[in-house]
């Protein structure tokens, strides 16, 4: 299992920002590429962030999808250019973090379900209100959570320097990358559009993902 020793050696790496045109412009291949990447959120008391360790993609015309029906207020950061925020509130009780994906006005997200911590340990469990690593962003909902992920970073630019909110490139080499059917979903069940890095703990859902 990832150490706090190891994670701490990577949070004094400077880490990069992605520019928008490293990112793959079709929402499969973002769901992949982004695995093994990193996700920084920069607040008053200090950073948090964590290598997304798993994602599921959620593309055009996918039945599953909130873009599914067109442009509504509520999804509107979908259809921004690729590299951009979409923030909601799921199951009434948790925020979930989304990237867009594709090109301007074309609706569709990868969703990032798991990190694996690097900065902001102490942060992270003060706002999670657990010590135990594997449970701080294990999940969409904890994940964001532990980041203070909320409605207020909707539409926010993930490659602009400005943002608070960023993507970056890898503190660490990617382990393999399994692929596998998304989690609760009703419709467009069976399609293999979850990726993960292999032998994770912190990845969501069954342990038999993991090997």
């Amino acid at each position: 299992m990832p150490d706090r020793t190891r994670s701490e050696s990577h949070s004094r790496k400077a880490l990069r920002r992605l520019r928008r045109s490293e990112l793959p412009g079709e929402t499969v291949e973002l769901a992949r590429y982004l695995i093994g990447k990193t996700l920084g959120h920069d607040l008053a008391e200090g950073r948090v962030s964590g290598r997304i360790v798993e994602t599921e993609a959620y593309p055009i015309g996918d039945a599953a999808a909130h873009a599914f029906r067109g442009e509504t207020a509520r999804n509107r950061s979908l259809f921004l250019e690729k590299g951009h925020c979409y923030v909601y509130f799921a199951y009434g009780s948790c925020w979930m973090m989304n990237v867009s994906s594709e090109e301007a006005g074309v609706g569709a997200g990868v969703l990032i379900r798991a990190l694996e911590p690097i900065d902001g340990l102490e942060i992270m469990e003060r706002n999670r209100g657990t010590s135990r690593r594997t449970d701080l962003t294990r999940g969409p909902g904890r994940l964001a959570e532990a980041m203070r992920i909320n409605k207020s970073l909707d539409g926010l630019d993930l490659c602009s320097r400005q943002s608070p909110l960023w993507l970056a490139a890898p503190v660490q080499p990617t382990g393999d990358i399994g692929v596998t059917t998304r989690i609760g979903l009703s419709r467009e069940a069976h399609r293999q559009l979850r990726f993960y890095e292999r032998v994770n703990p912190f990845v969501s859902g069954p342990k038999s993902v993991l090997i």
